[in-house]
């Protein structure tokens, strides 16, 4: 018991001089390297196997005292290094799995770019067929808005189908016959649009006028006067000069002026493109400007002038005498030669 206990006290001085538990061991080598004898040695080991044996009866007794809390701690810790040891495989799977997600969305983001160019590609072709349609039915509608006399509307459909035949749909094949008739129609549109201009300059608004003084022709044999028809009032009448500088203009029956833009110009669908031979003019010179025939439309205007001026001349002749001749029948059926 003595050598157990001076071991033991050995083994606690040693272990309190140094933590490290080889200093011990060091120690025990030294001291039988020291020593001699055989029964030296024996007795150093007896001491060190009882020192031992004492060490793990005092462990048994310490685990059998605190084996509770041992057993929780042993648990605790076991749960915590399972946990531990998931939450690695967890974010190791986690980790994987985000560069899968990573390629995946490339992959995805490529095939997404492919469809929406797809699809512009497609809205695309869907307008240009829906334009082909339309401009299919432009014939039609243009003989339509010709025959009704609305200009404007149609210049500005053959102009729009011209450009769109001409530039977006210029390598459809299918339209070849189309473009060249609608080309022939644009080239030649600016002829009809003059030799209307000219019937409205030179000879709607004469025939206003001539009217105007056959009613009162008419007026003044109802109260038997037989005075000479008076002058033709032609202050009021537009010329384009008017137009284009003041834009005012009388309405047939009403005094009251108004004032218009040439560019504010529109049809009514509803009215006769006629019942305003100004407004019908504008709209016929808007028209001749989409053309860009404006040029020709002067030349046409200067080269049939002279002839249009003798052409009222010898209308108006014509209005006079026979308006004298009508008055000289009545009167001579009333006895009263002149």
């Amino acid at each position: 018991k003595m050598a157990a206990g001076e071991a033991a006290g050995r083994y606690r001085s040693t272990m309190s001089k140094s933590k490290d538990p080889s200093g011990l061991l060091i120690s025990v080598i030294r001291t039988l390297s020291t020593s001699d004898d055989v029964e030296d040695r024996e007795t150093e080991k007896g001491r060190l196997e009882e020192a031992y044996e004492k060490c793990d009866r005092d462990l048994d007794e310490l685990i059998v005292q605190h084996y509770t809390e041992l057993t929780t701690a042993i648990r605790t810790y076991q749960s915590i290094t399972e946990r531990i040891t998931n939450s690695r495989n967890k974010i190791k799977q986690v980790k994987e799995n985000l560069l899968s997600c990573k390629m995946l969305l490339h992959c995805k983001r490529d095939e997404l770019r492919k469809l929406w160019i797809e699809g512009i590609e497609h809205k695309h072709v869907l307008n240009l067929l829906d334009e082909i349609e339309n401009i299919k039915q432009v014939p039609q509608k243009l003989e339509q808005c010709m025959a009704s006399k609305r200009y404007l509307n149609a210049t500005d459909m053959l102009v729009s189908a011209v450009d769109s035949l001409e530039g977006p749909l210029l390598q459809v094949e299918g339209l070849s016959d189309l473009r060249l008739e609608l080309h022939s129609k644009k080239m030649n549109m600016h002829l009809v649009l003059i030799d209307e201009l000219h019937r409205h300059l030179y000879i709607k608004s004469t025939n206003r006028v001539g009217q105007r003084n056959k009613e009162k022709g008419r007026v003044s044999s109802l109260v038997k006067d037989a005075s000479p028809v008076p002058l033709m009032d032609v202050t009021n009448l537009s010329t384009p000069r008017k137009f284009l500088e003041t834009s005012q203009f009388s309405t047939p029956g009403s005094s009251s002026m108004r004032e218009t833009n040439l560019l504010e110009i529109k049809e009514d669908t509803e009215l006769d493109p006629e019942e305003n031979s100004t407004v019908f003019m504008g709209i016929l010179i808007k028209g001749l400007a989409k053309l860009k025939k404006i040029p020709e439309t002067v030349k046409a205007i200067q080269d049939r002038l002279e002839q249009e001026l003798k052409q009222i001349v010898k209308r108006s002749t014509t209005q006079v005498a026979d308006s004298g001749y009508q008055r000289g029948e009545n009167l001579s059926q009333e006895n009263q030669p002149r």
